[in-house]
């Protein structure tokens, strides 16, 4: 990457800062409003429960209003998109922003048909959104860079991921969040790095819906959607390392995946001593 490293952001402070927001979390109850991928509706349910946030599940144009007015977040996700669904995205945000909540949006496939690609710049020509969320690709393809995506996995992007982040924040006016092996954050202003996370967290379907279920959670708690969703992304990687050990315990993905699920649970009863042990964020200048 052609950014070099500010700090190593001091581990304490960031634990610290972690663990502040899943108790601002558990005590606050969020309910956060998802619009969402048919394919992981239900573990996206989970992991928001699993933090203390409350899930609604609400998708229906009759209704989404209604339900975004009574919600601190709103989670759009378009991996299993409909030109109705993304109608009912498009009114679900609308009242998320008259009511000042934050939108994370899910460019799930973006570059991989016409329509996908169309109907995500349809949502961010229509409403303001907080959070843009994606990997490589998907995110490339927004900002305007080559890029090839196959189904929902980045095949490869001509640029660097760090300066289209920031590139996109700045003209969209929102946090751009790359995810992959090394996470990237950006409002533009503020760009972080997180390397927190496992391989077994992409040995099963769902944990890139997941992480945008986590990031509405943290945005519904902290107005800094940069710095929010910079600690979640460690949550969510502090969790998946902790879940593959010992490895004697973990056989595949399916039992890897319920120690996950526990991992995310608990994590916020940790002590700082030990996520600050394994916190890898850094801030970019």
């Amino acid at each position: 990457m052609s950014s070099k490293s500010d700090l190593v952001l001091d581990s304490k402070n960031v634990a610290g800062a972690m663990l502040d927001l899943l108790s601002r979390i558990k005590k606050q109850k969020p309910l956060v409003h998802h619009i969402t991928n048919w394919v992981t509706i239900y573990d996206c349910a989970n992991i928001t429960r699993a933090i203390g946030a409350l899930p609604v599940m609400a998708h229906a144009e009759e209704e989404v209003e209604e339900m975004a007015s009574i919600a601190s977040a709103v989670v759009l996700n378009i991996g299993t998109l409909t030109t109705n669904l993304v109608k009912s995205m498009i009114l679900a945000a609308k009242k998320a922003n008259e009511k000042g909540i934050p939108v994370v949006l899910d460019a799930v496939g973006v570059g991989a048909t016409t329509l996908r690609t169309r109907k995500a710049e349809e949502i961010l020509d229509s409403v303001k959104v907080s959070v843009l969320k994606g990997n490589a690709s998907e995110i490339a393809t927004l900002a305007g860079v080559e890029a090839e995506t196959k189904g929902v996995e980045a095949m490869s992007v001509k640029g660097n991921p760090v300066e289209i982040a920031r590139r996109l924040a700045k003209e969209k006016d929102l946090t751009v969040v790359i995810t992959g092996k090394e996470d990237v954050i950006s409002n533009s202003k503020k760009t972080y790095i997180c390397k927190n996370g496992h391989p077994m967290l992409g040995s099963f379907v769902g944990t890139g819906c997941m992480v945008a279920s986590v990031l509405g959670a943290f945005c519904a708690v902290e107005k800094d959607y940069s710095f929010a969703s910079s600690l979640a992304l460690c949550c969510f990687g502090i969790a998946g390392e902790i879940a593959a050990t010992p490895v004697s315990s973990v056989k595949g993905p399916g039992s890897y995946k319920i120690r996950f699920f526990d991992e995310m649970s608990s994590i916020g009863s940790y002590s700082i001593e030990r996520i600050a042990g394994m916190v890898k964020l850094e801030k970019l200048i």
